[in-house]
């Protein structure tokens, strides 16, 4: 994973927010290397992270992948598929192609990482600004350790690159050695 940031996809009002959503639902946007990961498995880690059977109760929390190209709507309705074949079940998840991308208010970014204050005092250091801080990779890479995916062993092989002072990297080890990384998913 290179970079994640949460924000506002899918409707027509310009430069929405979280208490003026209008018709857009809350996503995440994800740059990747295709060296790394392919797009096939990422998709694999969506249907893996929630229940796509269940109607969500708002459009701002409903299941959808934007797709940004023909061959990711083609994989993406492929898996889909796959994933109602799997459960035996209606898959509700919607497929669209992409349209313009909101970012989120920056409290909404990097959720994990924000309640984790030494960590992310070192962190805000090293990217003052908030986008800069938004889009770093070492950010969304402890975030996602902080979340529950990658393992402790993943986490020792990235430390040296996330640019922590050791204390923080004890203390993040600490914490994702606590918790069983989800499985199948290397962030």
């Amino acid at each position: 994973m290179v970079r994640t940031r949460v924000g506002y996809a899918g409707g027509k009002k310009k430069d929405p927010t979280y208490h003026n959503l209008g018709d857009h639902t809350e996503t995440i946007q994800v740059d990747y290397d295709p060296a790394a990961i392919s797009y096939e498995q990422l998709l694999d880690v969506f249907w893996d992270s929630h229940n796509a059977t269940v109607p969500s109760w708002s459009r701002q929390y409903m299941s959808i992948i934007f797709t940004h190209d023909d061959e990711q709507k083609r994989l993406a309705v492929q898996s889909r598929d796959r994933e109602a074949a799997r459960t035996k079940s209606a898959i509700v998840t919607e497929i669209r192609t992409a349209g313009e991308f909101y970012r989120a208010e920056g409290y909404h970014q990097k959720y994990s990482l924000r309640s984790e204050r030494d960590i992310l005092r070192e962190l805000t250091a090293i990217y003052p600004s908030e986008r800069d801080f938004v889009d770093s990779t070492a950010a969304a890479r402890i975030n996602g350790y902080l979340d529950g995916y990658g393992t402790l062993a993943d986490l020792k092989a990235d430390l040296p690159g996330l640019g922590l002072s050791p204390k923080a990297g004890e203390r993040l080890s600490g914490i994702v050695g606590r918790r069983p990384g989800r499985t199948g998913c290397r962030i």
